[in-house]
Parts: C-alpha cells; sequence; structure tokens
C-alpha cells in the first residue's frame, strides 16, 4: 500500500519462524492464542535435512544467466542448480531455500514439500537489476531468510489455523471462511455469496491509494471469495497496490476476471479465450507463486470467475494451487468439489485459462 493510504495507521505483527529440530522433524510454529495452543495445527513444517540449508546457500561460485519465453533472470549455483528466478514486469521471486512441508489435513491427506520460497520485491524486475542498489539490498536480507513468505501466508488461513492478531487487537489471520450462506443457493449451486474482501474479513474500513474507502459488512466477517483470498495475502500482507474496485484505482483489481484482463504483471500463460478449446496446451511455464485464471461457470459469460496461487507439486507428483473456494467454504489445497490439480483432465485442469507471475 501506498503511504499515503488514509485507513488508521497499523502496525502488522509479521509472524516469527522458529525452527525447532527435533528427533525425526522440525515444525514451524506460528503464534497462538492462549486458550488454543493445545488444539491448534502445524501447518508448517520446516524439515530437519533439507537439501539446501540457508547457511550454506550463499556459499560457491554462482552466474546470472537470461531466458525467454517468459524473459527471466536465473541465478545458478556450482553445480547447475536453480536459486532463483526473477521474471521481466514481475515484482513476485522464487528463491531456494531451506525445505518445507505445507499440508491442510481437514480435505486432503495430499502435502506440499517445497524449497521454493516465493517473495515481493520492491520493484519490478527488468534484465540487468542484479547490479542495482536496491536488488542487492533486497536479496541480502530476504535470499536464505527463513521469515515468512508468500506460501506461509496462505497458509495461515486455512481451515483450523490459529488466529494472529495484531497490536490493535485486528485478527488479520486465521481460519477464514469462503462467504455467508446464500439464503437462494444450495449445495453445489451458489451455496455461499461471493464478494467477500480482505476489509470484510479484517472487520475494519480500508481506504485505497485513490482515496476511495470501502466499508466491511458484518455478516461477510472472517471471509474471503477467491479474489479476496488473493488480495489478502499478495495485498494486505505483502503490500502488493491494489485497486479498490476493478475500475477504481491503480494495483491489482478486485475479481478474479479484473487480474487475469489487468497489464498488472507478466502472463505467462495468455488468456486465448474462455471456451474449453482455449485450455492451454502446455503448463509446464508455471512456477511457485503465480496466479492461475479459470472458466468454471457459464453464466458468468465472457468472465473468468475464479483464481488461485500455484503452489508447486504435491506429494503425489501433481501441479496443485491453493485457493479459497465454496464447497471447502475457504482457503484450500484439497478435493471438496473438485480437486486443487492443474494437470490431467480433473474439474481444474480442465478449467484453466491462463497464468500470471505478479
Amino acid at each position: 500500500m501506498s503511504a499515503k493510504t488514509k485507513r488508521r495507521p497499523r502496525q502488522v505483527l509479521h509472524a516469527v519462524t522458529v525452527t525447532a529440530l527435533l528427533a525425526g522433524s522440525a515444525y514451524l510454529t506460528v503464534e497462538l492464542r492462549k486458550d488454543e495452543q493445545a488444539k491448534a495445527p502445524a501447518v508448517q513444517a520446516v524439515t530437519d535435512n533439507p537439501a539446501l540449508r540457508s547457511s550454506n546457500l550463499k556459499s560457491g561460485e554462482q552466474r546470472w544467466e537470461r531466458l525467454r519465453n517468459p524473459e527471466r533472470t536465473l541465478l545458478r549455483g556450482t553445480d547447475g542448480e536453480v536459486l532463483a528466478t526473477f521474471t521481466d514486469g514481475a515484482r513476485t521471486a522464487t528463491l531456494t531455500g531451506p525445505s518445507r512441508t505445507f499440508t491442510e489435513p481437514s480435505t486432503t491427506a495430499s502435502k506440499v514439500v517445497t524449497e521454493d520460497w516465493v517473495r515481493l520485491m520492491p520493484y519490478q524486475w527488468k534484465k540487468g537489476a542484479e547490479n542495482e542498489k536496491w536488488f542487492k539490498d533486497w536479496f541480502k536480507e530476504f535470499f536464505g531468510s527463513e521469515e515468512d513468505d508468500l506460501f506461509a501466508t496462505a497458509f495461515q488461513y486455512i481451515a483450523e489455523a490459529p488466529v494472529k492478531k495484531d497490536d490493535e487487537g485486528v485478527p488479520y489471520a486465521g481460519d477464514a471462511n469462503f462467504g455467508p450462506l446464500n439464503p437462494n443457493g444450495s449445495e453445489g449451486n451458489d451455496l455461499r455469496l461471493e464478494e467477500s474482501d480482505f476489509y470484510d474479513y479484517l472487520g475494519i474500513p480500508y481506504t485505497f491509494r485513490n482515496g476511495m474507502t470501502m466499508q466491511p459488512r458484518t455478516e461477510r466477517a472472517r471471509s474471503m471469495d477467491c479474489s479476496g483470498y488473493i488480495r489478502t495475502v499478495f495485498g494486505y500482507r505483502a503490500r502488493y497496490p491494489l485497486m479498490a474496485t476493478d475500475k477504481s484505482g491503480d494495483g491489482l483489481p478486485r475479481t478474479a476476471n479484473g487480474m487475469a484482463r489487468s497489464d498488472r504483471g507478466t502472463d505467462v500463460i495468455d488468456l486465448k479465450g474462455i471456451t474449453s478449446a482455449d485450455r492451454p496446451k502446455n503448463i509446464d511455464v508455471l512456477q511457485p507463486g503465480d496466479l492461475v485464471f479459470f472458466k468454471l461457470d457459464q453464466r458468468t459469460k465472457e468472465r473468468l470467475d475464479h483464481v488461485g496461487m500455484y503452489v508447486g507439486h504435491d506429494s503425489e507428483g501433481h501441479k496443485i494451487f491453493i485457493s479459497s473456494r465454496e464447497e471447502a467454504n475457504g482457503p484450500t489445497i484439497g478435493d471438496k468439489g473438485g480437486t486443487s490439480r492443474l494437470d490431467g483432465n480433473g474439474y481444474y485442469a480442465a478449467t484453466l485459462r491462463s497464468a500470471k507471475r505478479l
């Protein structure tokens, strides 16, 4: 958010990563409410024997390399392994770090084991940026860091995630709903209402950079729809600029359709159309942290109607994403109402239409 934002000053507490080495594993604990310490789930783990440790990531010879489609810069290590990826026109960077395991036992037995840490840079990447002071300062701080990244933040809203409050007592993280029950909906047919954004979840008014103030709706407290979830993770938490609506302001638009068609970031899978014939032929270009867009409902006509964040491969080798969904009533990598896999011919794989790297 811009420093010009007129909302009440609020210092959001950042989660502190604590690695406890145990005989068999080490778990990333999270700040818990005192009365929930005994029942809060461990949603992220840092393994005790990662392939790469933060202490030795910077050792050995490193070299920069340029690649195309999309235009990007890679940092390679001594053995040619990719240590970091930076894409022209995008602020998200993928850095290699200690291995982590993300789980969501309430909806799926699948796990995401990854050495990818996805972070937001202060400026868009461009060719030669590795020589600029802003990047050198940023890279020195975050390469090998175990401070919460976009993945860690995203999993702070899954089922049973413990509540986190800022210094004014506002709960800024914790188990999120998709939206309130739709009085005219039914199971599998608009059971829950859309349009819950991050300020609804927070329960506080929010003034955007263009001066427009949006008011939270009481019935939508602790709720965020698919695009509201992405705006929470990338915008409210990581400080990517946000638009108040799809047409008002400068930043990431309000809806999945607005995001997909925005000139923000870099399109890594171009939007060809909305029909089944427009399904991407190849999705290997996807990188952890990319936004993925779907056409699920014919009633939305030309609009794309769902968005999630690609997180890599699950424990069974499938490409998987996380999103806030009506069927699971909130953020999930699970399989209620259709799997969260992008490969094969499942529900979401067949309805994927484009992808963007912010």
